[in-house]
């Protein structure tokens, strides 16, 4: 658990054994209130959530992982707040670090959450920029711990994300290699991980496999799809407000819609992953994406479980820290007294 202040802006600042103890959290809670055990380890906590893009299941996800823990969250959406208008990000982070417990931040550009972070006095937990989507990440590998192919661990598996080298994209091969796995991206050239907003991610992938033992490859060549236990795909329009025209996407991502074919070069059992939200006849067959070899559903509903176990650390210093019994006796006496002596109660 962390036990300073610290926030989750990118995987690569932690290391495999504490992205590991976040995974096995955020599935023990998952356990728990499937068995019907709400623990209520936000109980009178706020969450406070920017969103600069519209989102459904980093909100939801977030809302609803606030109240099965006893917390709160309040919505804050585009020009709800002055989230660098009149008022500085670094002010901004400064304010809410006296009004709620943690934040979470949906940005556009991803130095906006950086300085929200520095700013902050509370822990900030990144819900997608334009380099990375971590929180996806946490989602993502809580689902593959699920679903791992008999007999094989996690340095077994190979995961080959097809399509445009989007956020999640840089994301997954972040933490895929970090955990020591095996990564290739099959893409078309001029749309790799090297060509796009996350180009950064490459030197932290490099560090990764050297020292993890992960493998990482990528091209045009559709063998890199063979041999995969997980076959992930996103959208091909981009990020929201640069959508390549449909005509275009077509022309240029065509030969990478993830079909029955391509299922059939992975591994047998191979699993389908999608971030969601598909476009159906385009990145993805309807005949992959309701078959049974897909987990986009599943995966979508790890979201919620991500969240919980995201909220859950990050706040752990908070919980020790917390007031005990003779602090808010004494806080309860002084309050009532004065009450009193002021007929209010």
């Amino acid at each position: 658990m962390a036990k300073t202040l610290r926030h989750f802006i990118d995987t690569s600042d932690f290391t495999k054994e504490e992205l590991l103890d976040i995974i096995e959290l955020s599935l023990k809670i998952k356990k728990c209130i499937k068995a019907g055990y709400y623990p209520p380890l936000m109980k009178d906590k706020t969450l406070g959530m920017i969103f600069q893009q519209s989102s459904t299941r980093t909100r939801v996800s977030f809302e609803t992982a606030m109240s099965q823990l006893g917390g709160h969250a309040q919505y804050l959406g585009p020009g709800m707040i002055q989230l660098g208008g009149h008022e500085t990000i670094g002010d901004t982070g400064k304010v809410l670090s006296k009004l709620v417990d943690v934040v979470m931040a949906r940005v556009i550009e991803h130095k906006t959450v950086v300085d929200l972070a520095n700013a902050s006095s509370i822990p900030v937990l990144n819900g997608m920029s334009d380099y990375n989507h971590p929180t996806q990440e946490i989602g993502d590998m809580c689902t593959i711990v699920e679903n791992l192919p008999r007999d094989k661990k996690l340095e077994d598996c190979k995961v080959v994300f097809v399509g445009d080298a989007t956020q999640v994209c840089a994301s997954l091969a972040m933490i895929t290699t970090k955990l020591g796995m095996k990564f290739a991206h099959y893409g078309p050239k001029g749309h790799l991980l090297p060509d796009s907003p996350s180009a950064a991610c490459m030197s932290v992938i490099e560090k990764n496999c050297q020292e993890s033992g992960a493998t990482f490859e990528e091209g045009d060549d559709r063998d890199l799809v063979k041999g995969a236990d997980f076959i992930y795909t996103d959208v091909w329009y981009g990020l929201y407000e640069n959508e390549m025209p449909k005509e275009e996407r077509v022309r240029v991502f065509g030969d990478y819609q993830v079909n029955r074919d391509m299922m059939q070069l992975g591994n047998i059992g191979c699993k389908f992953m999608h971030c969601l939200p598909a476009t159906r006849g385009e990145d993805v067959t309807d005949e992959v994406a309701d078959s049974e070899s897909s987990l986009c559903w599943d995966e979508a509903g790890n979201r919620l479980t991500a969240m919980r176990g995201l909220l859950v650390y990050f706040t752990q210093y908070q919980r020790e820290q917390a007031a005990t019994e003779l602090t808010i006796a004494a806080a309860k006496e002084e309050l009532d007294n004065f009450m009193a002596s002021r007929d209010l109660i």
